[in-house]
């Protein structure tokens, strides 16, 4: 199996699904509708562009000239901070997955993955880039570092929507609607999940206490 996993075709392929993310930036619609139907995209490059977004997201914080951000070390938890990024990653795909299966949407689960780490391939090549720059820059350069980030998350949203649109076959003003509901369908989850951590938490205090109480009159 290990032996499999390293082999020549896997490796290549691999390579190949990497190389067709840069094609879906500049082709979208082409570009997502292969990465699906086509099988042209892989859980691998998918994987490997989150985790280069993730890297590139943490080294910006000690990286980037403090003229542009700003770094409380000390309250920073590299963990939240992470989780910060996967979770609303995670939502989305789940809401937006779940959502669509229910109004005739073509998108599998690991499509909408897949899909939606493609869409972030512009923030690893932008903003790697754009932390070095930052470094050589005056204040009165600033709008232009800010008006290239800006960019690179204005490209993200616009490929990523097409994206959607792409992997459901859906109409452009359909998979709008379906990317507000989404959004709705996100806030609902973390409602849910606030909810059922806060039950577990009084739960656990509960039983903390009532065994404190035990132990107290035994």
């Amino acid at each position: 199996m290990f032996t499999s996993l390293i082999s020549k075709e896997n490796w290549q392929r691999y390579i190949k699904s990497l190389k067709f993310a840069l094609y879906c930036l500049t082709h979208p619609l082409d570009g997502f509708w292969d990465l699906t139907h086509e099988r042209r995209g892989t859980y691998a490059a998918a994987n490997t562009i989150l985790f280069l977004t993730i890297v590139i997201r943490i080294m910006k914080l000690r990286f980037t000239s403090f003229l542009f951000i700003q770094v409380y070390w000390e309250e920073l938890n590299i963990i939240t901070y992470v989780a910060s990024i996967i979770l609303p990653l995670f939502l989305f795909v789940i809401g937006n997955w779940a959502l669509t299966t229910l109004f005739d949407g073509k998108g599998r689960l690991g499509q909408v993955y897949i899909a939606t780490c493609y869409a972030l391939t512009p923030y690893p090549l932008v903003q790697l880039p754009l932390m070095i720059f930052s470094n050589f820059v005056t204040v009165d350069e600033a709008e232009f570092y800010a008006v290239i980030s800006l960019i690179s998350m204005v490209w993200i949203a616009f490929i990523g929507i097409l994206g959607m649109s792409q992997v459901h076959e859906y109409s452009f003003a359909k998979n709008i609607l379906f990317l507000v509901a989404t959004a709705f369908a996100m806030l609902v989850m973390i409602f849910l999940l606030l909810l059922f951590f806060s039950m577990i938490s009084q739960g656990v205090a509960y039983f903390i206490s009532l065994g404190k109480e035990l132990l107290y009159r035994l």
